[in-house]
């Protein structure tokens, strides 16, 4: 059978497929192509990576549709369908021949070798060279591979552009314009043997019902079209001999069922299906509204941000005799939960059933690493325990993570169907890898889970286990794979001179953190628990002493840079001598997020930073800020100090501390945090949250509401709610502030590009073409712009004609100091305005 699909995940041995009707499957690395499976033989055969190899992660992206044909169709042990697909061209395109391929025909091809003058296409066609020449590609590679050349394996839409030597040689285009365009007619022949999915038609409604339509297109083909895949906009309003255009979805070889959708994504070959709830799988919704009930299928709904969802009959109730029909009207609610998105059907798959609602996991990003799981042992090998967590979600326990001692039987503790309680070690949602322990010293340990370097601050006791005595010492494991060294002179206060004797593999112990390097990711530990850091380590072993000097929030002291790291600044206090040590994140080193990242670029160890607030005082740090928007708003009073005194309609100065898939969490100086949902984030329509706000983002946000029994605080944060009433002067204020902060770094940037200070906007330089591309840009070089990259794009070379060599005037447009770019301008009317 014959369907479009659409790409859901891709790993390095398979691609996860969409189907139409809520379905999936998969695709191996062994049915990408001939081509392909060929490199893959010759790397296992030679045992060394092959240059022209590229991984599956390499070609293909998630969003992208591809013809697909089922190779098998298996069910596996736990009930679940396993659907094999193959998208091989020699397969799809099994029942295509040499005399059938006409010019206008679109149709999957697939990578097979890169020459001189474009790539061999193998369309699956015996006896057909297809190729494609490099102009026919050239708008393919600029778009989509970023200008990065097509490589073997990539599967490709098709379009035959020219059919030579009764159809021996074809010209294919990729051409995303002509691709798009394309649409299958009488002319090109098709027959029910050969039609492809993906093919756009134009077809005539023969019969509306109310499951769905039935259609007639290229004269004599008859095709169904059900009712989740009606354009939604125009459901209601088809009638009988109206013209429409639709999408081939799947073809049946023995039914000789056609199916087709009506949904305008799919209309234009090339395109992609939407991808908007995708990240909202595992939501409860407390209302969904049915919008129509199909008694043999299920019922579609409207969600609370007006897409649709569909539920399958199974899951509307409990069992099949608890199922009333008479609560599927339209316009009832139900309470459900969305447990997968269907790309190729543009809509949520919902469920109504108790136990899918009320359940603690549904996908692997729905377990972090020190959760304690419940499992059933599915199967017991050399390498450990598989065990099932959920439906469709299983982990693996490590043969030396069976037990707090090493088994050398198993078999004899643990019998299949056993249910067994983990601790999650480490969970990697995108490679679906899920490793657990069943150690009950990990499980029942109340210690803090050391899963990331940065948490290993000085001082800190937790559960580790042993991967390795030797004579150096031990190495220690915690959790996502976090490991440190526990030296031979701190493996006990009593000499030990042979540590493999006395620990074993897999041996859990309590350890304390010396020194980490997050860095490097280096980590010396002791299993002496009272033993105190060295020498080397007093500056970080002292803060909580030093922090019994109490600041009050909003009060403003002088500090200088101790040390730089990638999120911050680790500063002391000069009003105190600097003996406090305190911290600025680098997103509160400005309220502008490219200032702060310049400024932290600029800084050195030893520099001065004037103003800068108490924030607050987290765990072991001293937190400050150089926000000035928050600085202003605490020194006016313009704060809430407790979640009493906040009320609706309050206009509130903070900074976003997480930006979700639903909403932004804020926080306002004092510790007040509310969250703004998606809906009131933007006056625009919000797709992607982290497209709009980032973390650290200084914001003013409007309080809607208050729920003083569950402390929730619910912000607006579109700017058209959030002016205090002079927008204008707001907007110039905040403008000048920037210009301003840009102007006090220019001493800094001094010191290092000193070249980048004397370049502004709007001032005329000389300087000598370097290079012309292919986009029509140029860049150049000069002694004003000496270590920096000058660029003029192909609207402000003007009607100039520049070679490499000349020399010529230009006017400067923009300077990143962060990237060491400069833009500017050639054009005549730009360079008269200024003396």
């Amino acid at each position: 059978m014959l369907l479009l699909g659409c790409i859901k995940e891709v790993s390095d041995y398979e691609l996860a497929i969409s189907l139409p009707n809520g379905l999936s499957g998969f695709v191996p690395v062994t049915q990408i192509s001939d081509a392909y499976s060929q490199l893959l033989t010759k790397q296992v055969a030679q045992g060394e990576l092959l240059e022209d190899l590229n991984s599956l992660p390499d070609l293909y992206s998630p969003g992208t549709l591809v013809r697909c044909i089922v190779t098998s169709n298996e069910k596996s042990d736990d009930g679940r369908r396993s659907v094999k697909l193959s998208i091989d061209p020699k397969k799809v395109n099994k029942d295509l021949n040499s005399a059938a391929l006409t010019p206008g025909m679109l149709l999957s091809g697939s990578v097979s070798s890169v020459e001189d003058h474009g790539y061999l296409i193998d369309i699956g066609v015996t006896g057909t060279h297809a190729f494609l020449p490099h102009q026919k590609a050239k708008n393919y590679i600029k778009t989509v591979t970023k200008g990065l050349d097509l490589k073997i394996g990539q599967n490709l839409d098709c379009l035959i552009v020219e059919v030579k030597n009764e159809g021996r040689v074809v010209c294919v285009s990729i051409d995303r314009a002509e691709v798009a365009a394309s649409i299958a007619t009488e002319r090109q022949n098709w027959a029910l043997s050969n039609l492809l999915p993906g093919l756009v038609v134009k077809a005539r409604v023969q019969k509306v019902a109310p499951f769905g339509m039935k259609l007639t297109f290229l004269s004599y083909f008859t095709g169904i079209v059900d009712f989740m895949h009606m354009d939604p906009e125009k459901s209601m309003s088809y009638s009988p001999d109206q013209v429409v255009k639709a999408c081939v979805l799947s073809v049946h070889p023995t039914s000789r069922v056609v199916r087709l959708t009506l949904r305008p994504r799919f209309l234009r070959p090339g395109g992609a299906p939407r991808q908007l709830c995708g990240q909202r799988v595992g939501a409860v919704l407390e209302e969904a509204t049915v919008k129509a009930f199909y008694k043999q299928f299920g019922a579609v709904f409207e969600l609370d941000d007006g897409t649709l969802a569909f539920a399958r009959l199974k899951h509307l109730s409990k069992t099949r005799k608890s199922f009333k029909p008479g609560a599927f009207k339209e316009g009832c609610k139900h309470k459900c939960r969305i447990i997968d998105y269907s790309l190729m059907d543009e809509m949520c798959v919902v469920s109504l059933k108790h136990q899918v609602i009320e359940a603690r996991f549904l996908q692997y990003q729905d377990i972090h690493t020190g959760d304690v799981v419940q499992g059933k042992v599915l199967s017991l090998k050399p390498i450990g325990m598989q065990v099932k967590v959920a439906d469709g979600i299983r982990g693996l326990v490590p043969s030396i993570h069976l037990s707090d001692v090493i088994l050398k039987q198993p078999e004899k503790k643990y019998s299949i169907g056993d249910e067994v309680k983990c601790r999650v070690l480490e969970c990697n949602p995108a490679g679906k890898k899920l490793i657990l322990t069943l150690k009950k010293s990990l499980i029942q340990s109340e210690l803090p889970v050391l899963s990331n370097y940065e948490d290993a601050k000085p001082g800190l006791i937790t559960h580790g286990f042993v991967v390795c005595a030797r004579d150096f010492g031990c190495i220690v494991k915690f959790y996502k794979d976090v490991k440190g060294l526990v030296p031979k002179n701190e493996l006990s206060s009593e000499p030990i001179s042979s540590p493999d004797k006395v620990f074993y593999e897999g041996q859990v112990l309590k350890v304390m953190v010396l020194k980490c390097e997050p860095q490097q990711e280096r980590l010396l530990l002791s299993f002496r628990l009272s033993s105190k850091p060295g020498p080397q380590d007093k500056r970080k072993s002292t803060p909580k002493e030093k922090q019994e000097v109490k600041y009050q929030i909003g009060e403003i002291v002088d500090v200088k840079v101790l040390k730089k790291k990638d999120n911050g600044l680790e500063v002391s206090i000069l009003e105190d001598e600097g003996n406090v040590v305190a911290w600025i994140p680098k997103q509160h080193l400005s309220d502008f997020v490219a200032t702060s990242k310049l400024l932290w670029h600029c800084l050195q160890e030893g520099d001065v930073l004037p103003r800068v607030m108490y924030l607050s005082d987290k765990g072991e740090h001293i937190i400050l800020s150089r926000k000035s928007a928050v600085i202003s708003a605490v020194q006016e009073e313009q704060v809430v100090r407790s979640f009493s005194e906040i009320q609706p309609g309050m206009l509130l100065t903070g900074y976003v501390r997480n930006v979700m898939p639903f909403g932004v969490f804020v926080e306002f100086p004092f510790g007040v945090t509310g969250l703004a949902p998606k809906v009131s984030m933007s006056d625009k329509f919000v797709t992607d949250t982290k497209d709009h706000f980032v973390v650290g983002q200084t914001v003013i946000a409007k309080v809607m509401s208050t729920d003083e029994e569950k402390q929730r605080v619910l912000l607006n944060l579109k700017v058209s709610e959030c002016s205090s009433g002079d927008s204008a002067a707001e907007s110039f204020a905040l403008l000048n502030e920037y210009f301003k902060e840009l102007k006090g770094m220019r001493d800094l940037l001094r010191r290092g590009e000193p070249s980048i200070c004397e370049l502004v906007p709007g001032k005329r330089v000389h300087l000598i073409v370097q290079d012309v591309r292919e986009d029509g840009s140029a860049l150049f070089s000069g002694s004003s712009a000496t270590g920096l990259t000058v660029a003029a794009t192909r609207y402000h070379l003007g009607d100039k004609n520049v070679a490499p060599g000349e020399k010529r005037k230009a006017l400067v447009l923009h300077v990143d100091a962060f990237t060491s770019k400069v833009y500017v301008s050639l054009r005549e009317e730009l360079l008269k305005q200024r003396p």
